[in-house]
């Protein structure tokens, strides 16, 4: 296990600095799909085993498995520029997919000439948010299409390099600036800026990501425990009005479900599902620690579309009609991986998503033949990772607790100091931190009455 070394947190005065929590070394594949996923889903459909065959045939037979490249120099997100840009990217990463389950090369070399035709992108033009959202929407794509065929030997280099340079170029001005409409955007852009920075192995672009899911997670999901969602920038300093007037606040409303009664909180809360997907493939617990916020906007939404009712929390009690591809992700990680009952969102998976949802929409796209029913031993966490600091906090009696996100294997041990600047070998081992099993590591200090500051030392092995 090569975790990072050193990670300091200290207490003085009662404040705590935490470490970074970037992927230092990357995984390929690693964005919305990881090797073992990828294989997993290949066998299957090969035994002609469901839903994965019929889900593979309707790719096979869908006009994006012999789509050809549109790729232009600018992007007008405000005209046909949006929907040609759109099918090439969701192409490119049907055919990515078909190539990997079937071998077949004619669909690797559709998905790499569309990639390439794109290479010599610029800019997005319509300045305005628009742009922002284009970004995200066709990078949540194209990235992921880019770091399955990556594994292609037949994708030159020099051309995977254009690819790279590209993003950083036209995709990074738009998705590294936050949008202030309505969450669904930002965590779109968060969506590209994570599989972007994967394909690009780029630390400061994921640790960015990584920031920005987590300050707009707890402004997008409510939970009673919290209590007013915090301030974020273009909620005009209404919260009220910002989550359009919900008519109950429930645990697992999002900002956006009483604006139109679930259709643009399957984008968001899909995007943010992609987001934690490719975290986790890098190593990067993101689930645990907003387990409740996932799973009861998963369950609360999942309850309004099987019942025709939004539960009380909207003055339109009729939930929306449209079905996306933005569930079984979410369902895979805390029902196949956790072990947690997820009934609702099972339910509905089952009775509406798999028979009907539309299976490519914008960022929500072929969930079903990627993440339908995978066993949680081809999901492993993966990556070189630095620990993920979370939940610190001074308890009643004097002792100090924290805990930290890392692989489910890892093993660490707790060092102590009351002075930073000693030397690692001469710092104090107080003991090792216990592991729930899903990789969260939990140490409670023995109660510090006498210091009036101390540092913490985690390492691994």
């Amino acid at each position: 296990m090569n975790a990072v070394k050193n990670w300091v947190l200290a207490i003085a005065a009662l404040t705590i600095v935490a470490a970074t929590h970037a992927a230092s070394t990357f995984v390929h594949p690693g964005a919305l799909d990881s090797r073992g996923e990828l294989d997993f889903v290949k066998a299957k459909i090969q035994a002609k085993a469901q839903p994965w065959r019929a889900e593979f045939d309707r790719l096979v037979a869908s006009g994006y498995s012999t789509r050809t490249p549109h790729g232009k120099t600018t992007i007008n997100s405000s005209n046909s520029d949006a929907e040609l840009s759109r099918d090439d990217a969701i192409a490119s990463y049907t055919q990515a997919l078909l190539w990997y389950y079937s071998g077949n090369a004619t669909y690797a070399n559709r998905s790499i000439a569309i990639l390439n035709s794109w290479t010599n992108l610029q800019s997005f033009t319509a300045g305005s948010d628009q742009d922002k959202l284009q970004a995200g929407w066709i990078g949540a794509v194209f990235a992921p299409a880019a770091e399955i065929m990556r594994g292609y030997s037949g994708w030159n280099t020099n051309d995977i390099a254009h690819l790279q340079a590209m993003f950083k170029r036209a995709f990074y001005p738009q998705l590294n600036r936050m949008s202030t409409w309505n969450g669904n955007v930002d965590l779109t852009q968060i969506d590209a800026m994570m599989s972007i920075a994967v394909f690009n192995e780029d630390t400061e672009e994921f640790n960015a990501g990584l920031a920005r899911l987590a300050k707009r997670l707890s402004s997008y999901i409510y939970l009673a425990s919290v209590g007013t969602p915090p301030r974020i920038a273009g909620d005009g300093g209404n919260v009220q009005n910002f989550w359009f007037n919900p008519t109950l606040w429930t645990d697992g409303l999002t900002q956006e479900t009483c604006r139109d009664n679930g259709h643009h909180s399957q984008f968001g809360l899909g995007s943010a599902l992609h987001a934690a997907e490719t975290a986790w493939h890098q190593g990067v617990d993101v689930y645990t620690a907003n387990t409740k916020r996932f799973t009861a906007a998963l369950e609360l939404m999942a309850s309004q579309f099987l019942t025709g009712s939004m539960q009380g929390t909207s003055a339109n009690d009729a939930p929306s009609a449209s079905r996306f591809e933005s569930w079984e992700m979410g369902y895979n990680h805390y029902h196949n991986r956790v072990g947690l009952p997820m009934t609702k969102t099972g339910t509905l998976i089952e009775k509406e998503i798999r028979p009907r949802a539309q299976r490519a929409v914008w960022n929500l796209v072929h969930e079903t033949l990627t993440h339908a029913n995978l066993p949680a031993s081809v999901s492993p966490l993966g990556g070189t990772i630095s620990p993920m600091l979370t939940g610190p906090m001074l308890l009643p009696n004097g002792a100090f607790q924290f805990s930290f996100t890392n692989h489910t294997s890892a093993t660490f041990t707790v060092l102590s100091s009351t002075d930073l600047l000693l030397s690692p070998t001469e710092w104090t081992v107080i003991g090792t931190p216990t592991n729930n099993g899903s990789g969260l590591f939990l140490f409670t200090t023995e109660p510090l009455t006498n210091d009036a500051r101390r540092f913490f030392r985690v390492k691994s092995p």
